[in-house]
């Protein structure tokens, strides 16, 4: 039986990098485009598994999907609270979130979705707590200064300079990079994909 053909539906090249850490490389990399705009009143959780769910099936559309193939796509939300905070694209967004996550914690929720072409969609939440120092503004400042704030949620990566303000952190850290290894691999290998085969 041939293992099916992995498509990753997501722009994100620390996913393709996560993915790569447990030996698995996606046949094919789409890049779905839907409006990520929170609903009204939209938890936090609800929105993560929506996007997640929402980018597989787009991503099944695209002509270069065949039957057969399995379609992997996630969504990382950084929440205060109930308040889901942007995937920032402005310095001045970052810095107004990353002024707010200072000293004190957040929650960071990564949802996955595996979708089976033609099939049903297998899906994951993983909910992780992480806490910031209170930051000075010259700490703010160098944050923004990296670069990294560009399209994270939140306004930080904790796998760049944001880790030296990180105090605490509790579940998952694979998840606030952007993909919870663990679940995906057992999602994976469930569907017959070979970890550590690349």
């Amino acid at each position: 039986m041939t293992a099916p053909r992995l498509i990753l539906a997501s722009a994100s090249p620390r996913r393709r990098d996560l993915l790569a850490q447990i030996g698995v490389t996606p046949a094919l990399i789409l890049h779905p485009d839907i409006d990520e705009t929170p609903q009204k009143d939209e938890l936090p959780a609800t929105y993560a598994q929506r996007l997640a769910s929402e980018k597989a099936a787009k991503a099944a559309l695209d002509p270069q999907v065949r039957e057969g193939d399995l379609i992997l796509s996630a969504d990382t939300v950084v929440a205060v609270g109930r308040r889901i905070l942007p995937k920032t694209e402005t310095a001045s967004e970052a810095k107004r979130c990353l002024t707010l996550l200072s000293g004190r914690r957040h929650r960071v929720l990564t949802a996955i979705a595996l979708l089976p072409f033609g099939g049903k969609a297998s899906t994951r939440l993983v909910t992780s707590t992480v806490a910031f120092k209170r930051m000075t503004d010259a700490e703010i400042a160098l944050c923004l200064a990296s670069g990294e704030w560009q399209g994270k949620a939140g306004g930080y990566a904790v796998q760049g300079l944001a880790a030296a303000y990180v105090r605490w952190m509790e579940g998952s850290y694979s998840s606030v990079v952007g993909l919870p290894l663990h679940e995906v691999g057992t999602l994976l290998a469930a569907r017959g994909v070979s970890l550590g085969a690349s």
